[in-house]
Order: C-alpha cells, then sequence, then structure tokens
C-alpha cells in the first residue's frame, strides 16, 4: 500500500496525550499492552507513545522493554497503523526477556485486533482502569442502605 509509506509518525511526550490514550480501547496481545486513540483532528501524523511501569523493575529494566517496544513499533507501525490515531505501547512483564518475533507477533496481532474491534463499530474493547474493580465501577449508584 503506498499510503502506508507515507504515514508520517511523531512521538507522544506529554502527560495528557497519554491520559487521553488510557481512556481509549485497548489491547493486551503477550508481553504488550496497546490503547488506541482516534484524535478528533484531521491531522494523518500517527502519534506514538511508550511507557513502563516500576513492577517491570529497576531503570534499566523500563529503559531496555521501552527500546524493544519502539524498534517493533518501527518495524510494525508503518504496516498497520492508521492515520489520525495516537497508540500507547504499554510494556508488560515479559517484555525484556520476550523471545524478539514473539515480540514482533504480539505487536502485530494487537494491532490488528484493536483496528477490528474499531471497524466492527464498537471500539468497545473491554478494559479495566487501574486500581478499579468491577465492584467500585457499580459502586457509582447510592447504596439503598445507608441513605438517611
Amino acid at each position: 500500500m503506498p499510503e502506508t509509506q507515507a504515514l508520517k509518525f511523531e512521538r507522544l511526550r506529554k502527560r495528557p496525550d497519554f491520559l487521553l490514550a488510557a481512556k481509549a480501547p485497548a489491547l493486551s496481545r503477550g508481553a504488550v499492552f496497546i490503547q488506541m486513540r482516534k484524535r478528533p483532528d484531521e491531522d494523518p501524523t500517527v502519534r506514538v507513545g511508550f511507557t513502563a511501569t516500576k513492577k517491570i523493575g529497576g531503570a534499566v529494566d523500563r529503559n531496555r522493554a521501552k527500546r524493544r517496544l519502539r524498534e517493533a513499533a518501527r518495524l510494525v507501525l508503518p504496516l498497520h497503523a492508521r492515520p489520525s490515531h495516537d497508540y500507547v505501547f504499554i510494556a508488560r512483564g515479559g517484555t525484556t526477556a520476550r523471545e524478539w518475533g514473539r515480540l514482533l507477533d504480539d505487536v502485530k496481532t494487537a494491532l490488528i485486533s484493536l483496528a477490528a474491534e474499531y471497524d466492527r463499530g464498537g471500539a468497545k474493547v473491554p478494559q479495566r482502569r487501574h486500581g478499579q474493580t468491577s465492584e467500585a465501577a457499580s459502586s457509582q449508584s447510592p447504596d439503598p442502605k445507608v441513605s438517611g
């Protein structure tokens, strides 16, 4: 596809951009977790961000995980990215130790699955918010036992 070759890529660097992507559909495959957000602007630039939590390990391990994700994204995104979308790659526990071919496959299948969900019209990929369980989500309604 000639149009995929013309895609322009930029890095996400600001916290508000990452927070907006966190509200978008997300999918986990193997050693990677990817969030995909359609931007409302008409700019066809694809923006990409990378992050790793302290659960991954120390700074050396987190940096290695992000380097591996950046290289995987560099190879796979030109083939599967969509214009006017933001992607956030989040390292999971096995990112640093994952065999390179399997990591590339994880990234590719996650991107394809996210795009397929979006095309189905739902873009309702199940996601769990950090620190929120299904009970916490349902506690939004008032408790009838506590009314006064």
